[in-house]
């Protein structure tokens, strides 16, 4: 699917974020109840950074150009960076809402009401999530995720608030309600953080993870047996866009019509191993010392690996 067409799965977050707007403040209203205001703010905190996945998926979906010759798919990291910046606000609210009830509980009333206008919000946001999430992972987009968690934290916010609102009902203390909310407020902190770290590692160049390296180097390694060795290994990956480099290293006798056929077939079966990466290749003599040389960018490990296959070569 082309990244424009991922922007309906947002246009569908932003319809659940205004209609559980509506519903929370509604149970708010009803109930005067703190955590169902923490609730009703975090879903406010759900339309913006809806509002912010939408343009940064629809500038991620721009073809490369002359001054983005990658192309535009970082721009999903800027969204989902943003959406964990919002959540950490949204858990700062709360707790803000919550503080003064410590000092001051307020009575809870239309209790049952309340309950049931904000369970059907919260089995909203739940639908909504998960379709997102299912989204976001068959088509590799960071945003469609970050938009996904961020829905399950309103859900998980949501749970919380309502047996902390039950356990009011049932015993009258009065002190729960806005403790619940400060517990919810700690426990989203922990998705916010996570998604910042995720979009940083994008926005670093991080390198593959582990298991996609692994398949890539299996590729490479199959062509040892043709007197083949690589180096200089690097990946990267820029949200759906992976992107992966290195040097060949062929017997000096190859013509260049030789490295640039295996140059290609290492290129295709990196591309089949790995869908939605761009492989580039060098192509050098294996017995000239000078194509040794670049090994230093490697990692330390890397480099003594490579310089062991140098003097097997030599043998």
């Amino acid at each position: 699917m082309a990244r424009s067409s991922l922007a309906k799965f947002v246009w569908l977050s932003i319809a659940a974020a205004v209609l559980t707007i509506g519903l929370k403040l509604t149970a708010y209203l009803l109930t005067g109840s703190v955590g169902l205001l923490s609730d009703a703010l975090e879903s406010f905190v759900n339309l913006g950074a809806a509002i912010m996945a939408l343009a940064m998926l629809t500038i991620a979906a721009r073809p490369a150009d002359e001054d983005h010759a990658y192309g535009h798919s970082k721009a999903e990291y800027f969204a989902s960076a943003t959406e964990g910046l919002l959540i950490l606000v949204a858990a700062g609210s709360i707790a803000w809402a919550a503080v003064p009830r410590l000092f001051n509980p307020q009575p809870i009333e239309q209790l049952g009401l309340g309950l049931a206008v904000s369970t059907l919000a919260s089995l909203i946001n739940l639908a909504v999530a998960r379709i997102l999430l299912h989204a976001g992972r068959r088509y590799d987009s960071i945003t469609l995720e970050a938009d996904a968690h961020h829905l399950m934290t309103d859900v998980w916010t949501s749970a919380g608030v309502l047996v902390g609102v039950g356990l009011v009902w049932l015993t009258g203390w009065q002190l729960l309600d806005p403790l619940i909310a400060l517990l919810v407020a700690a426990n989203i902190v922990r998705a916010g953080v996570d998604l910042v770290r995720r979009s940083a590692l994008g926005l670093m160049d991080t390198a593959l993870p582990a298991n996609e390296l692994a398949r890539v180097r299996a590729v490479l390694d199959g062509y040892a047996e043709r007197g083949v060795n690589y180096h200089a290994l690097r990946t990267r990956q820029a949200a759906a866009r992976r992107f992966v480099s290195m040097h060949l290293l062929v017997p000096d006798s190859w013509t260049v019509q030789q490295g640039h056929d295996l140059a290609e077939a290492v290129e295709r079966d990196i591309r089949a191993a790995l869908p939605n990466t761009s492989v580039f290749t060098h192509v050098e003599p294996r017995d000239d010392p000078q194509a040794w040389n670049d090994v230093t960018l490697d990692r330390p490990e890397d480099a003594a690996l490579a310089t062991h296959e140098a003097g097997h070569a030599d043998r």
